[in-house]
C-alpha cells in the first residue's frame, strides 16, 4: 500500500531532510586526504545529534544483509556504489567517495546521497557525477501529478543510456515516510506511461547509481553490505528525497 502524505506531514519530512542535507554537507567539507571513513562518519553522528536526529541506518538489516549496519552513513569509495560501511580507511588523492545519509525527525524520515572526488579528481569521474546529478534531476522534473513511476525510471534511464553508462535495477528509490522503505519501489529504468500514477501527497526518494561502462553487474564485499562493481569500474550515486505536490515536484533534502 502506498501512503498519501498530507501538506503538513511533507513539511515534517521537509525538516528531517534538512538535518541530512546538513550531514551531507559536513562530510563533504570534512573529507581530505588522510580522513577516514570512520572520521567522517562521526562528523555526521555529531550533526544528526544535535539536531535531535536519529539515523535509518544504524542497525538496519535487510534480507540481503548478513549483519546489522554499523553506522550512520554509507560511505562507498571509487568501484563501491552503495552501502560502503564506514571503516579504518583513508581517503587518497583522487578517491570517487559517495557519501548516502537517512535520518528521521519526530518519526518522520529522509534520505539523500551525494558523490565527489577528494583531492585531485579524474576528468571522467567527474563527469560521471555530473551525468548522475543530470538524471537525479531529469527523474524530480517527471515526478509530477499525473505522470506514472514508469516515467521517472524512464527519464533516468535515458540519461544513462545516452551517456553510455551501466547501471542495475536491483537496487533503486524508494517511497518513504514513516519508515525509510515504503512502497513503491522506484526503478533507475523502466517504460514510460507504466507503473503507478503519481498523486499529491506522494513522497519517493529519487536514486540514481551508475557506472563507468556498460556493465552493470556487482559484487557485495565480505562485510555482507558493501556493494562494488565486478570489473571494478567506479561508480556514482546521487539521491533526494522528493515530495509530488500540485506545484509540482518538492525536493525535501535539498542542500
Amino acid at each position: 500500500m502506498v501512503d498519501l502524505k498530507t501538506a503538513e506531514q511533507i513539511e515534517q519530512m521537509r525538516a528531517a531532510g534538512q538535518v541530512v542535507a546538513a550531514a551531507l554537507t559536513a562530510v563533504q567539507k570534512e573529507a581530505a586526504v588522510g580522513v577516514s571513513l570512520r572520521e567522517l562518519d562521526a562528523v555526521a553522528r555529531e550533526v544528526l545529534r544535535d539536531a535531535g536526529a536519529v539515523s535509518l541506518f544504524e542497525g538496519y538489516q535487510p534480507g540481503f544483509a548478513t549483519r546489522p549496519f554499523s553506522g550512520v552513513i554509507c560511505t562507498s569509495v571509487n568501484d563501491a556504489v552503495l552501502h560502503g560501511l564506514p571503516s579504518d580507511l583513508r581517503l587518497a588523492d583522487g578517491d570517487l567517495l559517495n557519501v548516502d545519509c537517512g535520518a528521521s525527525v519526530d518519526g518522520w524520515c529522509a534520505d539523500s546521497a551525494t558523490s565527489f572526488v577528494v583531492g585531485t579528481p579524474r576528468t571522467e569521474d567527474l563527469e560521471l557525477i555530473e551525468t548522475t546529478e543530470q538524471a537525479l534531476a531529469a527523474g524530480i522534473a517527471a515526478a509530477v501529478p499525473g505522470a506514472r513511476l514508469g516515467d521517472v525510471g524512464a527519464a533516468i534511464g535515458e540519461i544513462g543510456r545516452r551517456a553510455g553508462l551501466g547501471t542495475n535495477l536491483d537496487f533503486g528509490g524508494h517511497g518513504i515516510g514513516r519508515r525509510m522503505h515504503e512502497e513503491p519501489h522506484v526503478p533507475n529504468g523502466g517504460r514510460a506511461g507504466r507503473g503507478l500514477k503519481l498523486r499529491p501527497g506522494h513522497v519517493i526518494a529519487i536514486e540514481p547509481w551508475f557506472w563507468h561502462g556498460p556493465g552493470s553487474v556487482y559484487v557485495i564485499d565480505d562485510d555482507g553490505w558493501t556493494l562494488r562493481s565486478s570489473d571494478r569500474t567506479r561508480g556514482a550515486h546521487a539521491e533526494h528525497t522528493v515530495a509530488v505536490t500540485p506545484e509540482g515536484p518538492q525536493v525535501l533534502t535539498a542542500r
